[in-house]
């Protein structure tokens, strides 16, 4: 019987036509969410922002679930508001696809995070056209995170990831933990000239799925081989267990900076993650699906993540140690090999 649901469920996949992620929509979502301009955590500005998503998700037929609470920040209360599509599957268990969606609160100059808040919405919601007519062996939630950015100017303590934090203080609550099993985070994907590393904070099988699929498309000039390590989204989630990935591109010039704007971003960016991270979604699928059906045990991370205090020398919101030479497209010697999918 199990072999007979794996068979199914792989089945499924091989019938079903490879989706095609179109980054011409991708950027007019872009487009739209630059032109509503700074978008912090609550601001009216991001109230019009949800105001778009939740039009945009319902255009493909899906609902967009709010998940409101009121936080206090270093130096406010914020109402904070994460956004949830589901996408069933053959299974109830999910894969959780997130991103955030607010920019970073700036009083000095104008900030609109093109592709700091920017490209992962927008990438999420040209997913949500993608993959709802797909046969999903597994559940897709498309989880769209407020409070990623922290109030203070610098990131720190427990002012960040608010919104990815709440996120999985409700699904422990809730019992809903159980079936989420694992999570890509996208994150600052705009840049013209993307160069992603692998963030060693991520689950080790998930990463080598990932880029050994943008090597098999000749992407591994954008997915390359550098180490990095990030704080970000995907903490919480690896602190509860969860295979977790961050898909993110943090040698951006125009990071926090008045220049993250519509000039500084590329549909071409857009194209290339959607690509791989539709490519890789098959592989991912399978190897859950396998454990799922041949083991009948909750998958968890193969080693224990602690979340560990930031490093106070470094003055960024996301942690991010750059190679030994910071020059741009710098290839480390010492990064560890792939290894094999699914170890």
């Amino acid at each position: 019987m199990a072999k007979g649901l794996l068979a199914l469920a792989l089945a499924l996949q091989a019938l079903t036509p490879v989706p095609k992620f179109d980054s011409g929509r991708a950027w007019e979502h872009l487009r739209q969410l630059v032109a509503i301009g700074p978008r912090p955590s609550g601001s009216p500005a991001i109230e019009q922002t949800r105001k778009y998503i939740k039009e945009q998700l319902a255009a493909n037929g899906l609902t967009a679930v709010e998940q409101a609470w009121d936080d206090q920040t270093p130096i406010d209360k914020v109402h904070m508001v994460n956004l949830v599509a589901t996408i069933p599957g053959v299974r109830k268990e999910r894969i959780v696809i997130a991103g955030h969606y607010d920019t970073k609160l700036y009083r000095q100059f104008r900030f609109v995070g093109a592709s700091d808040g920017g490209s992962s919405a927008a990438f999420l919601l040209e997913l949500a056209h993608v993959l709802k007519g797909r046969k999903n062996p597994l559940t897709i939630e498309l989880l769209f995170l407020d409070g990623e950015e922290a109030r203070l100017p610098e990131w720190g303590g427990t002012d960040n990831t608010y919104g990815s934090r709440h996120y999985v203080d409700v699904a422990k609550r809730d019992g809903s933990l159980a079936s989420l099993k694992a999570l890509l985070l996208i994150d600052m994907i705009g840049d013209r000239d993307l160069d992603i590393r692998r963030d060693t904070n991520s689950t080790p099988w998930l990463t080598n799925v990932i880029w050994e699929t943008a090597r098999r498309q000749n992407l591994d000039d954008y997915f390359i081989a550098d180490s990095t390590r990030i704080e970000d989204d995907h903490l919480p989630f690896l602190a509860a267990g969860i295979p977790s990935v961050d898909i993110i591109d943090l040698d951006y010039e125009a990071w926090h900076t008045p220049k993250d704007n519509i000039d500084a971003v590329s549909a071409r960016s857009l194209q290339v993650v959607g690509d791989v991270v539709l490519g890789a979604l098959p592989h991912i699928e399978a190897h859950l699906s396998k454990t799922l059906i041949l083991t009948g045990r909750r998958i968890v991370s193969r080693r224990p993540y602690k979340v560990l205090k930031a490093n106070a020398i470094v003055p960024s919101r996301k942690r991010f140690r750059q190679p030994m030479f910071k020059t741009k497209h710098f290839r480390q010697s010492n990064v560890t090999p792939l290894t094999e999918l699914g170890h």
